[in-house]
């Protein structure tokens, strides 16, 4: 048998101590006054009450400085009076922003990048005499411990203007005075959006200015880059760079709104304010790295500076390449690297197609501090998703892969060829002919070094017996009750190699707590571990789940419990909602992509199991609460946390969750949907949707 201690390889290296943070926001779009603003879209209006909103929710945070990536101001240099007055209420903003602020010029601010279809005037010398008339320098570097800063004006690129040549020779100069330091480079437009090597269009750097700067980036391993522009957020890799294309404050490019499969709000304006993609990021350095950790300000105004008392910043979760304990996944059933093609619109571009794979997946991800990614075969099919699953490898991602019955040649070779990204392997046999498949699986997996799980399909009368009736579906997984199957194939592994772990399925009407805690003993038995799959679904493929209390509840559940436990991990069953087809049901994000109350959940366990891990980590004991729901609590050396699960929306959460006489007493208590401190009422004054407390995290020091 494996050793039950480590039968899930994990081969991250940590980030190391942190050593500071820095904000980098983008696409702010001011205009000359609170609501007079020269664009057609009603959403530009909000842009300055926006951006001051920003500015106090930095000003909560603890900052080595922030970076603005450009596109400061809607109004174009080519409209003098209509930029000097936005430039003149940003620098007003900006007055009160606390931290030390880095301008990059964007093509708002200075002239689009040259090309003949431009929709705004180009570039030009007067435009970047009016620029740094109000800003200063266009192009610059600064220090920071040890890491070196560089601002580029990337509209200069192919323009043959004379500050071209001058900032391309101080660039090149000033990476080779610093070459081997860490660096990180900001810039307007991104060198591409999909792909290094797509052909030009509105927003992307054009040749040879492209190759030129990511070939700097490259020879200079440069350790990050971030863009503006986009108004959308992605990931990509240059090298071994990471380059980060951000969303905006103001509003989001409609454009790409072609990238989901559902259509906008119907408040959205064609998918221009939807405001769950606007905000920015905090970058922490790290001795041995970065991580990035995504702020979503969903749109909220602000018509004041933050008053001194104001409330903190809410608590962040880890990242996965710092999370220490992780029991908790997701089951990516859909495409989470998929491609779409933004047809011309006539607005920006309008002669061919552009490119841009959907990255807000993975923003969710990150957001809630999830590592463990269940993922099919399929996503190691193609070189490029190799690529890009071995580049969030190295940003903490643990990858378990999933298939059924004997693997082909070609999934066997697959599986071989990357056995180094793979945590571990789910297959799924048939358990009414186990000799079938099982030799050649555990033979696979033996080869590969991948520590094998096996699943077992359940069988039509078994399916039938559960759920009371027949339903044409497909079903594979363990049971508790199944002691005697596992006992026979723990005492009788498989030929040509060994099992590390069973997977196990919990129904959506099972309790959570009980049945991990079941399996774990189970398993711990015979020195294994269990990959525990969690249904949101009921057995019936025609009934719709949508309760998203009930979900949220659910996930949190798992996750506290599971981190509580040696033998198992869980994987949600679905991160992105399945609207169509069967098994309808919400996930953590709907099919814009955009947080549900379950990602909100998820986000602020994580954050509280991190920053109390003193206070958390016996098993946890679940009991009813008085009027319905679930309480688990866990102890730790120097405290204790509890989550109260409710069955509906209490409106007295805190009489509701406790016994008299202890509410709130000697606890912190935080809403897990909102983020709010249920015991001093701080919150984030509008920054997360709210519809009343759900899921509370009760932390008693």
């Amino acid at each position: 048998m494996a050793d039950p201690a480590a039968p899930v390889r994990d081969r991250r290296s940590g980030p190391g101590a942190r050593l500071f943070t820095f904000a980098v926001v983008t696409d702010t779009h001011l205009n000359r006054s609170e609501d007079d603003c020269n664009s057609p879209f009603a959403v530009n209006a909000l842009a300055n009450r926006r951006l001051r909103h920003v500015i106090n929710d930095l000003n909560r945070r603890d900052l080595a400085f922030v970076v603005n990536v450009g596109d400061l101001l809607h109004p174009v240099p080519a409209v003098p009076d209509l930029y000097d007055e936005a430039a003149a209420r940003y620098l007003e903003q900006s007055a009160a922003l606390r931290h030390t602020q880095y301008l990059t010029p964007g093509n708002h601010d200075v002239g689009d990048k040259p090309n003949d279809w431009a929709p705004t005037a180009t570039v030009c010398d007067a435009y970047l005499a009016c620029w740094e008339r109000h800003f200063g320098p266009h192009y610059r570097a600064f220090d920071h411990g040890d890491c070196r800063f560089v601002i580029v004006n990337a509209q200069l690129l192919n323009s043959g203007l004379e500050a071209e040549a001058e900032q391309r020779a101080w660039l090149e100069a000033d990476l080779a005075a610093n070459r081997g330091r860490r660096l990180f480079l900001f810039t307007h437009y991104p060198p591409f959006v999909a792909a290094e090597d797509e052909p030009e269009h509105y927003d992307n750097i054009g040749e040879p200015g492209r190759s030129w700067l990511t070939g700097l980036v490259r020879e200079h391993g440069v350790e990050a880059v971030f863009a503006g522009h986009v108004h959308n957020f992605w990931f990509n890799r240059i090298g071994a760079t990471d380059c980060y294309l951000l969303p905006s404050t103001a509003f989001v490019r409609q454009d790409y709104a072609e990238m989901y499969r559902a259509p906008p709000g119907p408040d959205d304006e064609a998918g221009r304010n939807d405001r769950p993609k606007l905000g920015y990021v905090l970058v922490h350095v790290h001795a041995g790295g970065h991580v990035c950790e995504p702020v979503r300000t969903y749109g909220a105004t602000a018509d004041a500076p933050l008053s001194p008392g104001d409330p903190p910043a809410p608590l962040a979760p880890p990242h996965p390449k710092t999370i220490g304990r992780s029991a908790f996944g997701f089951d990516m059933r859909q495409d989470w690297m998929e491609t779409a093609e933004v047809p011309p619109s006539g607005g920006l571009d309008e002669f061919d197609r552009k490119r841009a794979r959907n990255d807000y997946p993975l923003l969710g991800l990150w957001e809630m501090g999830v590592r463990n990614l269940r993922i099919p075969v399929s996503d190691l099919a193609t070189p490029e998703r190799r690529d890009r699953l071995r580049a969030l490898a190295e940003h903490g991602f643990a990858y378990t892969l999933f298939s059924f019955g004997a693997p082909d040649a070609r999934t066997r070779r697959l599986i071989e060829d990357n056995s180094d990204l793979l945590s571990a392997w789910e297959a799924g046999f048939d358990s009414g002919a186990p000799g079938r498949d099982l030799p050649e699986i555990a033979a696979a997996a033996a080869t590969a070094g991948v520590p094998l799980y096996l699943s077992r399909l359940r069988s039509h009368d078994e399916l039938r017996a559960a759920a009371g009736r027949y339903f044409h579906v497909v079903n594979h997984g363990f049971d508790p009750a199944d002691g005697e199957r596992i006992e026979a194939l723990a005492l009788q592994p498989a030929p040509g190699g060994t099992i590390a772990g069973l997977v196990f399925q919990l129904p959506a009407g099972a309790p959570v707590c009980e049945t991990l805690a079941a399996i774990d003993a189970l398993v711990g038995g015979f020195g294994l571990r269990a990959s525990v799959h969690l249904r949101t679904a009921g057995f019936d493929p025609s009934r719709a789940e949508r309760n998203d209390l009930k979900i949220a509840g659910r996930m949190a559940e798992a996750l506290f419990a599971a981190n509580t436990l040696g033998n198992v991990r869980v994987f949600a069953d679905t991160l992105v909602d399945h609207d169509r087809g069967y098994f309808v049901r919400h996930g953590a994000y709907d099919r814009l992509c955009n947080p549900r109350p379950a990602a909100h959940v998820v986000r602020h366990l994580n954050a509280v199991l991190a920053h109390y891990p003193e206070c958390f980590g016996r098993p946890a004991a679940a009991e009813t609460m008085a009027g319905g729901g679930r309480r688990l609590k866990s102890a730790g050396p120097r405290g204790s946390v509890e989550l109260l699960l409710p069955e509906a929306v209490p409106e007295a959460p805190l009489a509701r969750a406790f016994p008299a006489g202890e509410e709130g007493a000697d606890a912190i208590l935080i809403d897990l949907v909102s983020g709010i401190d249920l015991v001093s009422g701080l919150d984030r004054k509008g920054a997360a949707p709210h519809a009343g407390p759900g899921p509370v995290a009760a932390v008693r020091l």
